[in-house]
């Protein structure tokens, strides 16, 4: 069976509603990593905010990443497709508070999709447009893809053909992607993939540097053990075979071009120092986030004047006259930082428009910033791009970043025009914030930035502070399809996120976020961000943000005033949306700003349990700033609680109903028991799943049972991973339409009972092979009499798809009771309890776990199973 490679996938169906999770995250002894917690989040929150990623009918989403930040708070992309077709420009980031409540989005869309998926246009027709654009040596046309293009914020249909071949060059390799309108035939839009420049070693630019190698008998070889095993060969000016360089001293090069090793010594030193920029100063594992290193290959072809990027690999030309190697450090950062974009957001920033000069604008910034990080007397850091390899001929850069125009091409600020530019010089626009933000407008050191139009200078910030905020832009906000301007979605902005991750970074209205403002306007970037205040202002904070009692008890937490603006002012303490019986005060009830409060929440014996959201508010002079608490009244003391209050059950909707645990010491138990109460019409329309206080989710119910009505049945679940202590939830999915109910009561017990002496267990791992049958016993014996009418198999299989799966309990008389049929689709492995009238069998003999694998492209293991009779 054919299965998604994406960690989670949520489905939505025709009815416009998010209706399921096609992968399901089952516990594990282990805890779950922070990321896949911070998915399962992501989840449940895409599913109750469909509205804010522009979701539609049709549409299935993928978890490409997750990123979660030191106090808790998440940041999870997704892909999208629309009805199996892919979508460019529709992924999006799911943002979650330390709670994990959605706390926002990150969405390049304007409007959810309609587009119809059938072409006008063939793929034959597509095909032969885009071999009529290739300009070069044409060595195959591939196959086109139909997809949905929303690079525009807005889908049409669209067929992508791929073309490879040679450039005009005759060296430069190239793949080609024509975008076509599959109604009209019409270009919409192209691009090549192949993104280009336009021990001790002696190297070409760098002078003597450090660089890491691998020793093998006697021989060194240019490998970096250090750093994910990155290697350095030698294309000796060809254009296929390449050979690592080795050396019999570890001392590499002379620092002139004509030696060999001297450029692979700049090639291998830049590689290493991109590598630990991007560890030490952004905390990511190298340019692919795993720790793996990067091949470059150096002496590519003759006369090669030109460096480029083809996803996996760096590659460099000798220049003019072989004379020139393009291997300057902040050209291979440049290069390789195309690789972190491409691989932090989904596809990357799409290399047209606006959002391809973000592109080549956000390599040129780390190209830079890495050699400054480098620090080498011999190319000291400063901001012109391929100062070093005189690709001009005339001594001058290819870029300047103080003044971008200075090129002759590039845009020192943002015009109307600025999308219709090649990305090298629309990437002038964020290239000038960029110095601004870090130096300032007007004489600097490296250069003089002149300000657009009338706006007001701007002092720069550091390097150390803009590049953070860059990176954090581009990390968890910037979506494929960010632009400049985007008057119709004005959120997807590179000025709109970046202030986001200034106010992450040092708070909204910091002095980094006023100049992030100001380093925009200075380059005629506008946006709808609301303007800081001219008067006095100030903040509100609360530490801890979130706290739990006992019914009767009190919890305490600093309140925190900051001066963001002005000068001090007297705030006063208020609190609202306590639960019934609470009550806050505060110690002292107003201060100045920039001085503290304590608060304290005091509950009765009354207060009812669950999570409340509190608003702390300050009131100031003016204008009132609030922060949330979040108080958890625990419930009566005990490892098991009950909530019998209704919940609706609405078609094709999700519902929840909490149970909060207080005084249950360590954690659950490996026999606990949720016993549920649903009525419904039509129980095969259900999804019934426990989570717990951490995220993690156990499915009870899976869509079986068809017609049946009601759910009436007491699960035994395995929560031995669990901390017992903290807020349950029963979570109730209705995944069809035509059958209503509610959630009745339901109760949780944490401790369980110990199984009966009757029965057993084997822990013996069997592997399921493909289209095979397997079995696990369990011998009985010193029992008496029939066993009983309600006895359980417990089955815990790991399978990469269990609609592949018939798992049947065979009784000593061979006897046999199916307990999964094939249901399940694509979802990852069973753990569940199932209940089954035996009371025909006697209990002494050996039973039988059967597992059949009835098709072929997923295997698996029987981990383990409890009969209990």
């Amino acid at each position: 069976m054919k299965r998604s490679l994406a960690a989670v996938s949520i489905a939505l169906l025709t009815s416009g509603l998010l209706t399921g999770v096609a992968t399901t995250a089952y516990a594990a002894p282990a805890a779950p990593t922070p990321e896949a917690s911070a998915v399962a989040r992501a989840e449940a929150a895409l599913r109750a905010n469909g509205a804010a990623v522009r979701a539609a009918a049709g549409e299935t989403y993928a978890a490409y990443s997750s990123k979660v930040d030191p106090n808790g708070a998440a940041h999870t992309r997704y892909t999208r497709a629309y009805h199996g077709l892919r979508v460019a420009g529709g992924d999006f980031v799911v943002h979650t508070a330390p709670n994990g409540s959605f706390a926002g989005s990150s969405v390049g869309l304007v409007t959810p999709l309609a587009v119809g998926t059938t072409p006008r246009i063939s793929a034959g027709k597509a095909a032969a447009a885009a071999k009529t654009l290739f300009k070069g040596t044409l060595t195959a046309v591939g196959t086109p893809e139909l997809f949905v293009d929303a690079s525009s914020g807005k889908g049409r249909l669209a067929w992508e053909t791929v073309v490879t071949g040679w450039q005009p060059d005759g060296q430069t390799p190239s793949k080609f992607h024509v975008i076509t309108d599959a109604a009209t035939g019409s270009l919409i839009g192209s691009y090549d993939e192949i993104e280009m420049v336009a021990g001790t070693g002696n190297s070409v630019y760098s002078g003597t540097v450090t660089v890491d190698t691998t020793l093998s008998g006697s021989t060194y070889s240019m490998i970096d053990p250090v750093r994910g095993n990155g290697s350095t060969c030698d294309m000796n000016n060809g254009t296929s075979t390449c050979t690592t360089l080795t050396d019999a001293d570890n001392t590499w090069g002379t620092g002139a071009p004509s030696n060999r090793q001297s450029a692979a010594v700049d090639a291998h030193f830049g590689a290493a120092k991109t590598f630990d920029y991007f560890k030490n100063v952004h905390g990511r594992n190298g340019i692919f986030g795993d720790g793996r290193g990067v091949p470059s290959r150096v002496h590519y072809g003759n006369n090669y004047v030109n460096a480029f990027w083809d996803g996996s690999r760096m590659t460099y030309g000798d220049g003019s006259g072989n004379a020139n190697p393009l291997v300057s450090i902040d050209v291979a950062a440049h290069e390789m930082s195309h690789g972190v974009t491409e691989n932090v957001v989904p596809g990357g920033l799409t290399y047209s428009g606006e959002s391809g000069g973000l592109n080549e604008a956000t390599s040129d910034i780390f190209g830079n910033m890495v050699e400054f990080y480098a620090n080498t007397a011999a190319d000291p850091g400063d901001y012109q791009v391929g100062e070093k390899i005189n690709i001009n001929g005339d001594g001058t850069p290819l870029r300047y970043m103080y003044n971008p125009s200075l090129d002759g091409s590039s845009d020192s600020c943002w015009s109307t025009s600025t999308k219709n530019k090649d990305v090298h010089y629309s990437s002038g626009v964020a290239n000038h914030f960029f110095f601004n933000l870090a130096e300032g407008t007007g004489a600097t050191p490296y250069g003089t930035s002149p300000i657009c139009g009338s706006a007001p200078a701007v002092t720069g910030i550091g390097r150390a502070t803009a590049e953070k905020i860059w990176f954090r832009a581009l990390d968890v906000y910037f979506t494929s399809n960010t632009a400049y301007v985007n008057t119709t979605n004005p959120a997807n902005t590179a000025r709109a996120y970046s202030l986001q991750a200034a106010t992450d970074l040092h708070g909204v209205c910091s002095t980094q976020y006023k100049a992030v403002q100001a380093a925009w306007t200075a380059v005629n970037v506008a946006g709808s961000d609301t303007a800081c205040p001219v008067g006095n202002d100030f903040s509100v904070s609360v530490s801890p943000a979130a706290g739990s009692v006992n019914p009767g008890g009190s919890v305490t937490a600093t309140v925190a005033t900051a001066i963001t603006n002005g000068s001090a002012q007297t705030v006063t303490f208020s609190a609202t949306g306590l639960p019934t019986g609470a009550t806050a005060s505060f110690s002292p009830a107003s201060v100045t700003s920039g001085g503290s409060s304590t608060l304290t929440i005091s509950t009765s014996a009354s207060t009812p349990a669950g999570t409340y959201s509190v608003t702390v508010n300050g009131a100031g002079a003016a204008v009132t700033r609030s922060a949330t608490y979040n108080l958890t009244v625990n419930g009566p003391p005990g490892c098991s609680q009950t909530n019998g209050t209704d919940v609706t059950i609405a078609d094709s909707s999700t519902v929840e109903s909490p149970i909060t645990i207080s005084g249950c010491t360590g954690n659950a138990g490996s026999a606990s028991t949720v016993a549920v109460g649903i009525v419904h019409t039509y129980i095969g329309d259900l999804v019934v799943t426990l989570v717990a206080p951490d995220g993690s989710t156990y499915v009870l119910h899976n869509r079986t049972g068809g017609s049946t009505d009601n759910i009436n049945q007491t699960y035994n679940v395995n929560l031995a991973g669990e901390v017992a202590n903290g807020t349950w939830k029963l979570r109730v999915q209705d995944a069809a339409s035509g059958d209503t109910g509610y959630l009745n009561t339901w109760t949780l017990n944490l401790t369980g009972s110990a199984p009966p002496s009757c029965g057993g267990s084997n822990a013996t791992n069997v592997t399921i092979s493909d289209n095979a049958t397997v079995t696990s016993t369990v011998p009985v014996s010193g029992c008496t009499g029939n066993a009983s009418s309600t006895s359980t198999v417990a089955v815990q299989i790991v399978h990469t798809y269990i609609g592949d799966l018939v798992v049947t309990l065979v009784a000593p008389d061979g006897s046999t009771y199916v307990l999964h049929n094939r249901t399940g689709g694509s979802t990852d492995n069973i753990n569940q309890t199932y209940t089954t009238n035996l009371s025909s069998e006697v209990r002494n003999g050996t039973w039988t776990l059967r597992v059949q694998d009835a098709a072929s492209g997923d295997t698996g293991y029987i981990d383990n199973w409890t009969l209990t009779l």
